[in-house]
């Protein structure tokens, strides 16, 4: 009981979060199911309430910080340097459905409260460090503009996966890894593509330097 008492305000988010997500495919998320979370894990209810002070963005934000952890211990840095980068990308977005597969509800309800007008920042926030999570745990040190593009469209894959995995009944969710594996390979496929463009326009002829030739010639 002294370690729950001793408990810091992120101990008790963190503690709490995966019990109230499953509290929530049945209640929502909502302040009930906050109260049976910290019943169930011995924490004050004033305290898990304090903690909690957001609301349901809080609980939603603290559970997948939760998950993104997960993920990342799924999926070891020895397992990672092993992979090639697509499959990198594939095995970290594949690990944190797997953590989310035992509460789609939790998850579809969680989504209904982040597409709220007034919630629209939260979940562009919550989506982003998610992506950039699986991007940095990939390896990806990027600092330019590639930086944004890779999240920004894995954010897109991410998402548009995430739709066909709530309603996927097919064994071991074999569908949405399919439909995964066929994004990223599309992504892969633009990346050479923008590669090939980039390499032939570091040759292609520049009409500021024609114009300033003429205008300076060489001496």
């Amino acid at each position: 009981m002294s370690d729950v008492v001793d408990m810091t305000l992120d101990e008790v988010r963190a503690a709490l979060s995966p019990g109230i997500a499953s509290n929530a495919a049945f209640d929502g998320w909502t302040g009930d199911a906050l109260e049976m979370a910290a019943e169930a894990g011995g924490i004050d209810r004033d305290v898990a309430r304090l903690a909690f002070a957001g609301g349901a963005v809080a609980m939603i934000d603290a559970w997948f910080d939760s998950v993104d952890r997960a993920m990342v211990e799924a999926v070891s840095v020895e397992q990672v340097r092993a992979m090639k980068i697509r499959q990198r990308i594939q095995a970290l977005v594949e690990a944190r459905l797997a953590v989310l597969a035992p509460e789609r509800e939790a998850l579809r309800r969680a989504l209904a409260v982040l597409a709220m007008p007034q919630n629209v920042g939260a979940a562009t926030r919550l989506g982003w460090r998610s992506v950039d999570t699986i991007w940095r745990h990939a390896g990806d040190t990027a600092t330019d503009y590639n930086h944004y593009t890779k999240r920004t469209i894995l954010l897109g894959v991410y998402a548009a996966t995430v739709s066909v995995f709530l309603n996927d009944d097919s064994e071991g969710h074999a569908d949405t890894r399919a439909f995964l594996a066929r994004r990223i390979d599309g992504i892969m496929q633009f990346e050479k593509l923008k590669a090939g463009v980039l390499r032939r326009a570091e040759y292609r002829p520049s009409l500021s330097r024609f114009i300033g030739r003429l205008r300076y010639p060489a001496i």
